[in-house]
């Protein structure tokens, strides 16, 4: 079919990465912010879209709008194979096992309590335990905990070095035979800081427990790759990966998937409904998509990760590094700037402070120059609170970010300094 032709991006040689040509497929890249050149560094909270993903949307609403699965007209049929399409592209993304176990969410943070209301209602039980890392987006916090004061299981927390990086050691202590799943992120969203989500996993599998990890920061820097890792859950956006918003995926192993009961009901999730002897479910991965999905959105994603794979995910982290490394050299030279998170594995955040300045001031003028940070608790309270600030400045990288850019932020953010100190 046509419309299922994926264009590919900007060539780029092999040996070089040209941020230039790149740039051209980001059209919002070419606007001004308040007379000045747009310099997007909120990439950590959505990522900017290219045009081979923006032109998914008039496509499908254009040529082939239909509902999916249970239709048998030509639309129907085509927007089924285009929907199953990305389906089979996250699979390989991810290197799932079997397609079954791709989950359409609106995102991580559906993704995450699927498994909290799913999973977790169903195994866990006072006396249990669940870990939780320091690092943790509010989304892989706040649902297990409304499910442990339901419930009556216990909530410990892995502490953090000084420097942002996990205490393994702590970690290893607190397994035990009690613990019944770790909840953990893969990249964190607020200093950046790379876990080991490999080890932990094979830590936790040790005490007979299950980990889940937050890929959401981490599938866009780099490889993913969930049975190297041995994820029982994994879980992603599409709006971090050059793709749309409300859209996301949740990967699980597939006999846990098989054992959960659904989440929500409605059409598509089952196989019989009767009054009389009641509703029986649809296979994986149906059992969890109630409801008509957001259709042209998971065909986007489908677009954003071939977009992505085109580029090169490695590429596209190896020069992140480029720019965190150039970044932090110039933002160190500031009087009073202190950076938080310097694990020695880091993926492309850089979160700051500065003596006498508040952030949102900061971020509210730093915009009048054309520069878009995000400031503020970045949804990471606890871990803020456990560094003693209640808010940082965070710029952070992607793929079409240059070193002038980085240039034209540390210019911007002396002059703002000034201005409010």
């Amino acid at each position: 079919m046509p419309h299922s032709v994926i264009e590919k991006p900007t060539v780029l040689a092999p040996t070089t990465f040209n941020v230039e040509a790149l740039r051209n497929d980001f059209p919002i890249l070419k606007r001004e912010v308040h007379g000045k050149p747009l310099v997007y560094l909120d990439n950590a909270a959505t990522s900017q879209t290219p045009q081979q993903v923006i032109d998914v949307f008039s496509d499908y609403y254009s040529r082939y709008n239909a509902n999916i699965h249970r239709g048998l007209h030509t639309l129907s049929d085509e927007a089924t194979a285009a929907f199953e399409a990305t389906r089979h592209r996250v699979k390989a993304f991810l290197n799932a096992e079997d397609a079954r176990q791709i989950i359409f969410t609106r995102g991580t943070t559906e993704a995450i309590n699927l498994v909290v209301q799913s999973w977790g209602r169903q195994q866990l039980a006072a006396g249990d335990e669940v870990l939780i890392s320091m690092l943790e987006h509010h989304s892989n916090i706040v649902p297990w905990q409304l499910l442990a004061a339901e419930i009556g299981f216990t909530i410990k927390v892995i502490p953090v070095e000084a420097n942002g990086a996990l205490d393994m050691t702590a970690y290893r202590a607190l397994l035990s035979e009690r613990t019944k799943l770790v909840a953990v992120n893969h990249v964190s969203n607020a200093l950046g800081t790379i876990n080991p989500v490999k080890e932990m996993a094979t830590l936790a599998h040790q005490h007979g427990a299950l980990i889940l990890v937050d890929g959401a920061q981490a599938t866009p820097h780099q490889q993913v790759d969930v049975q190297e890792i041995d994820a029982d859950f994994y879980a992603f956006s599409g709006h971090k990966i050059y793709g749309p918003t409300g859209v996301g995926v949740l990967y699980g192993k597939q006999a846990l998937l098989e054992a959960m009961p659904p989440w929500q009901g409605g059409g598509e999730m089952i196989k019989t409904v009767s009054f009389d002897v009641g509703t029986t479910f649809a296979e994986l991965p149906h059992k969890f998509e109630a409801g008509t999905p957001a259709i042209a959105e998971v065909i986007a994603l489908g677009r954003a990760i071939e977009w992505l794979e085109g580029v090169g995910v490695e590429a596209i982290g190896a020069w992140e590094a480029v720019l965190l490394e150039h970044a932090t050299a110039a933002v160190s030279q500031i009087d009073g700037l202190r950076i938080l998170g310097t694990a020695p594995h880091k993926a492309g955040v850089l979160s700051f402070v500065v003596d006498g300045a508040h952030s949102q001031d900061i971020g509210l003028l730093i915009d009048q120059l054309g520069v878009a940070i995000r400031t503020g608790h970045h949804c990471a309270q606890p871990l803020l609170h456990h560094f003693g600030v209640d808010a940082t400045c965070r710029a952070s990288f992607a793929a079409y970010n240059t070193l002038e850019e980085i240039d034209t932020f540390v210019a911007a953010l002396n002059r703002v300094i000034g201005m409010v100190r």
